[in-house]
C-alpha cells in the first residue's frame, strides 16, 4: 500500500514536471512571436523615419532651388525679397525638423565611410574652382555606387571603399551624390543662361 502511494507521487511528479515543461515552451513560443512582431515594427520604424529623411533633404533641395532660379531673378526686387522671405521661413521651419537615424557599424565600416565621406568633401572644395572638372569627379563617385552599367567611368578605388561601408551608410552616399550632381548640373545651368542674357543686354545697349 504505502509502495503504490510512493509510485503514485512520483507518477504525480513526472507528470507535473512535463505539462510545467510544456507550459514554459509554450511561453517562449508566444514571447518570441512578440519580438518577431516588434522586430517588424522596428524596421517598419526606421524606414518611416529614413523615408522623413529623404522628404526633408529633397523640400531643403527644392527651397534652393527656387531661391536660385532664374524665374526668382526675373521679377521685381519688392516680390523678389518678399519671395526670399517666404522660402527663408520655409528653410527655418524644414531645418527645424530633426532626425536621427542611428548607424551600427563594426571599426571597418567606420575607417570606410571616413573615406567616402572626406573624398566626397575634397570635391566639393573644388567647385567654385573647376565645376566641370568636379561635376565630372562626382559622376565617377556615383557610378561606384551604382549597380547598372552607368555611361561615365567607375572610379574603382571609391567603389571599394563604399563597398566596405555598412549598407545603410552606402545609401546615404549615393543620395549626397546624387544631390550633389544635380546642384552641379542646375548651377552650370543658371551660369549658361546669366551668360546668356549678359550678351543679350550688351547686344540691346549696342555692343556696350
Amino acid at each position: 500500500m504505502a509502495q503504490a502511494k510512493i509510485h503514485a507521487k512520483l507518477n504525480e511528479s513526472a507528470c507535473s514536471k512535463f505539462s510545467r515543461t510544456l507550459s514554459m515552451a509554450d511561453r517562449s513560443g508566444r514571447l518570441l512571436e512578440s519580438l518577431d512582431q516588434l522586430e517588424m515594427r522596428v524596421e517598419a520604424l526606421r524606414d518611416a523615419a529614413s523615408a522623413m529623411e529623404q522628404e526633408r533633404e529633397s523640400i531643403l533641395e527644392m527651397i534652393q532651388s527656387v531661391q536660385n532660379s532664374q524665374e526668382i531673378r526675373n521679377i521685381c526686387q519688392g516680390e523678389r525679397e518678399e519671395l526670399n522671405l517666404t522660402a527663408n521661413r520655409l528653410m527655418g521651419r524644414t531645418l527645424s525638423v530633426e532626425i536621427s537615424i542611428g548607424t551600427i557599424r563594426n571599426p571597418q565600416q567606420e575607417v570606410a565611410l571616413q573615406k567616402a565621406t572626406s573624398i566626397i568633401d575634397e570635391i566639393v572644395k573644388k567647385l567654385l574652382s573647376d565645376m566641370e572638372g568636379a561635376r565630372q569627379q562626382l559622376l565617377a563617385l556615383h557610378a561606384a555606387c551604382v549597380t547598372e552599367a552607368p555611361p561615365v567611368p567607375i572610379d574603382q578605388k571609391f567603389q571599394a571603399i563604399v563597398i566596405s561601408c555598412a549598407l545603410e551608410d552606402q545609401k546615404k552616399i549615393k543620395r549626397r551624390l546624387e544631390t550633389l550632381v544635380r546642384n552641379t548640373e542646375n548651377a552650370e545651368k543658371n551660369i549658361k543662361i546669366m551668360d546668356h542674357q549678359k550678351l543679350e543686354d550688351t547686344k540691346a545697349n549696342g555692343g556696350h
